[in-house]
């Protein structure tokens, strides 16, 4: 079947990306590494030792990043709908984190202590339809808030991609009353034309795991 005019547009454009080599070159998954990468050099969120759960890890770019830094005296919990090849010292879980079943086994993977760092870079298969991925895009923000305000201890981060759009200021604010400090990020590894940024909340002002 021959291909579209917009997939061979992508095809040439993820071949010709700077960061799809650098990551074959220095042996990462993705090239969503070099985001994670960026927001580590400007406000160090990861740190050796810490325990930290990784949303939506597939194929595993953030995981190798994070595991990296963590190192082995750290715990990382990686979880994902679609399968992850393994990682060295990473528990990986597959299935819908949402699912009182696949979230008991992360309860089980940290040893039901609170996390020092939830990070997701989840976004949903996009159609190109803004009125549709908006909506999609946003509950798995929210999705993934609900667990970290579950799971994080008081004084913990948490990183999430997400788009600008309906549903973003409200969510933005939400996310402010939950921790003591919100930025955006936009790393120069991601794409310019994409609507995608970066949300770091430092402090969670929660109450731990019983």
């Amino acid at each position: 079947m021959a291909r579209s005019k917009t997939s061979q547009r992508w095809l040439k454009e993820h071949f010709d990306d700077p960061y799809v080599k650098m990551a074959q070159r220095d042996g990462y998954r993705s090239r969503a590494s070099y985001k994670l990468l960026e927001v580590q050099e400007k406000d160090r969120i990861l740190r050796p030792g810490m325990t930290v759960v990784d949303l939506g890890a597939a194929p595993g770019g953030w995981s190798q990043v994070t595991s990296r830094v963590i190192g082995d005296k750290g715990r990382l919990i990686a979880s994902d709908i679609l399968e992850m090849d393994s990682i060295p010292d990473v528990t990986f879980i597959q299935g819908d984190f949402t699912d009182d079943e696949v979230f008991a086994r992360i309860l089980e993977a940290i040893d039901n202590h609170p996390v020092d760092l939830v990070i997701s870079d989840m976004a949903p298969n996009m159609s190109g339809v803004r009125e549709s991925d908006q909506p999609r895009a946003m509950y798995l923000c929210e999705l993934a808030l609900d667990l970290a305000t579950r799971v994080l201890r008081p004084g913990g981060d948490f990183l999430i991609k997400i788009f600008q759009g309906e549903g973003f200021d409200e969510y933005h604010k939400q996310v402010r009353g939950l921790f003591e400090k919100v930025q955006m990020r936009k790393p120069l590894s991601s794409r310019g034309r994409s609507r995608e940024q970066y949300m770091l909340a430092r402090g969670f002002k929660g109450q731990p795991l019983e």
